[in-house]
This record gives structure tokens, C-alpha cells and sequence, in this order.
């Protein structure tokens, strides 16, 4: 008898164990994703649902939303993702309704916008992208989940991000951020090309301001991890003329150095830098290490609050803090203080459209 309520109390516990387990999975995160149908679109998609974006152990749900021209397009992706049965894909929302595209998103990933075409002035596009992004923000202040984070892509990217929390103001400000972790991963591939050494050796590079030709790729305190231990990016590479001047060119102009050799805009890199950007967000980062986001700025280093500008961040437990006490030389507070100029105009003529 006493064997028998032995084996009886052995069963309990593994069925409670069993059960334990279960109720331990992770929940899906539900992930947005506008222009879901085009390029860059295409490659962020698989990405997230293999867990490149948010760890291989978490479930997640896409939403995609596209225009209604790209409706059929859009229908298409969504066969591949069932198509490539990724384990940790519980659900697929393909939609040309904001409304819905939103509803209970944990993350959303903005990479729908209206490009710059022949002939259009600068406030043409301005103001179609700020009639988008009042309507998207409208749509995730009623319907997102509570504390979404949110990722704007599509340029101009800072003063779109701007006008998405400015008309999302139940957002924390902290949850809106735009990507410069594109032109962060740039700067670490040029370092590392111009070494011969591993990327993943180099770190804490910086793209201060604007995500367009004004941006800063800084490498005053930029290290790499030799065999010797870490050495400064400037140590090394030992040509200051380089570094302060075809250095900064490369990785400004290297959008449209793709656009010309693909004849089509970058849409890997892009994909890449947006889970990078999120999965360090969410995840945090390696100690010691920093990242660049475009983030609301709250006057650190000079640069007017208000601002959706790029500064060196650290992640922690879901939050990022710009990294503080970081010495600026001349040079790099005159072209600080450029692609700050820069935005300032955009938030300008960005508010001009909404008049």
C-alpha cells in the first residue's frame, strides 16, 4: 500500500512538472510590420519568424500591412511564411486595415512610406509621409498593445518618427525610435574591411543625428579586440585623414552607392539593422558595448530636446539610456551640431504640412 501511494505521489509530480512546463512557454509577441509587400518587407519578415529579431525561444505573430495596390503581393508573402513552416511562427495577420494591422501589437516595425520621386520638392514628400504617419500613429494610440515599442524605417526617418509620437501621445516618448542601426553596422564593416579583421572585433562606433547624408559616423571611441587586447580604432588604423574625411563619405553615401550597384535600394542590410536594433532593445546589450539609435533627444551632448536624433545608447531590461560623458573634440561638435541643424529644419517643414 505504502509503494503504491509512493508511485501515486510519483505521478503527481510529473504531471506538475509537465504542466509547469507548459504554462512556462512564452506568449507570442505580436510584431507589426507596414510595407510588409516591398523589399525590405520581404527580407525582415522570414527573419523575425526564424527568431533572428527577438531569441530563438519566442513565439511570435506578424502583422503585415501594405497599401491596397500591394494587397495580392501581400497575400503572396503570407503563403511563403505558412509555406516555411517556421516553429515559432503562431500566426499571420495580412491586411491592407490599419486598424487591424494594429490591434494588440507589442512591436511595430514602420517600414511603409512614400518615397522620394523625380521631380517632387522635399515638402512634397514631407507631406505625404506625415499624412501617413499621423494616420498610423492615430491607429496604434487607439488599438497596440500597452508599452509597444515602436521602430520607424521608412524616410526620412527621424521626422517621421517624430510625427508618429506626436500623434501618439499615450506612447511613452522613450517607445519611439527611428533606425540608424544601418549606418552603425556600416561604420563596424568599414572599420573591420579596412583592418582585415573580424566585425564582430570591432565596437562602439557611433552615428550621431540624421539618418541621411548629414549623419556622423564617430570613431573617437571606437575599439577593437586584438591579440594584443583592445586598441583604439584610431591606434590602429593610423590615418586620421582617412578616418575624418572618406571614411564619413563612405558611410554616409552608402545607400545610394547600393542604389547604383543593385539598381534597387538596400533592403538585407536594412532588414538586418531593424532586428539588430530591436533584438538589442528588448534583449539588451553586451556590457562594455554601445549602439546607435535615433532616439528622443533630452538635450544630452547639446542637442535641442526634442529631437528624434541618433546618439550611443546602452539597453537594459527593455530600456535604453544614452551613454553620458563620452569627450567631444571640435570636429565632431561641428558636424554634431550640422545634422542637428538638419532636423530642425525637417521638424519644421514637418509641422509646415500639418497647417
Amino acid at each position: 500500500m505504502a509503494s503504491l501511494f509512493f508511485f501515486q505521489r510519483i505521478i503527481r509530480c510529473v504531471v506538475n512538472l509537465l504542466m509547469s512546463c507548459k504554462d512556462a512557454e512564452k506568449q507570442p509577441i505580436k510584431v507589426l510590420i507596414t510595407g510588409a509587400a516591398g523589399q525590405i518587407g520581404y527580407a525582415l519578415v522570414p527573419m523575425i519568424a526564424r527568431g533572428v529579431m527577438l531569441g530563438p525561444d519566442q513565439p511570435v505573430i506578424l502583422h503585415m500591412l501594405d497599401i491596397p495596390p500591394a494587397a495580392e503581393a501581400l497575400s503572396g508573402v503570407k503563403m511563403e511564411l505558412i509555406d516555411a513552416a517556421f516553429p515559432l511562427l503562431k500566426g499571420v495577420v495580412a491586411t491592407t486595415n490599419v486598424v487591424e494591422a494594429c490591434t494588440g501589437v507589442n512591436i511595430a516595425v514602420m517600414v511603409g512610406g512614400f518615397p522620394r520621386k523625380e521631380g517632387m520638392e522635399r515638402k512634397d514628400v514631407m507631406s505625404k509621409n506625415v499624412s501617413i504617419y499621423k494616420e498610423q500613429a492615430s491607429a496604434l494610440e487607439k488599438h497596440a498593445a500597452a508599452n509597444c515599442k515602436v521602430l520607424v524605417v521608412a524616410n526620412p526617418a527621424n521626422t517621421n518618427a517624430l510625427i508618429l509620437k506626436e500623434f501618439a501621445p499615450s506612447i511613452p516618448a522613450k517607445n519611439v525610435t527611428c533606425l540608424t542601426r544601418l549606418d552603425h553596422n556600416r561604420a563596424l564593416g568599414q572599420i573591420s574591411e579596412r583592418l582585415n579583421m573580424q566585425v564582430s572585433d570591432v565596437k562602439n562606433v557611433i552615428i550621431w543625428g540624421n539618418h541621411s547624408s548629414t549623419q556622423y559616423p564617430d570613431v573617437n571611441h571606437a575599439t577593437v579586440t586584438t591579440q594584443a587586447g583592445e586598441k583604439s580604432v584610431r591606434e590602429l588604423i593610423a590615418n586620421d585623414t582617412w578616418l575624418n574625411g572618406e571614411f564619413i563619405t563612405i558611410v554616409q553615401q552608402r545607400g545610394a552607392a547600393i542604389i547604383k550597384a543593385r539598381k534597387l535600394s538596400s533592403a538585407l542590410s536594412a532588414a538586418s539593422a531593424a532586428c539588430d536594433h530591436i533584438c538589442d532593445w528588448v534583449l539588451g546589450t553586451p556590457k562594455g558595448t554601445w549602439v546607435s539609435m535615433g532616439v528622443y533627444s533630452d538635450g544630452s551632448y547639446g542637442i535641442p530636446a526634442g529631437l528624434i536624433y541618433s546618439f550611443p545608447v546602452t539597453c537594459e531590461k527593455g530600456e535604453w539610456s544614452i551613454v553620458q560623458g563620452l569627450k567631444i573634440d571640435e570636429f565632431s561638435r561641428a558636424k554634431m551640431d550640422a545634422t542637428a541643424n538638419e532636423l530642425i529644419e525637417e521638424k519644421s517643414l514637418a509641422y509646415s504640412c500639418l497647417s
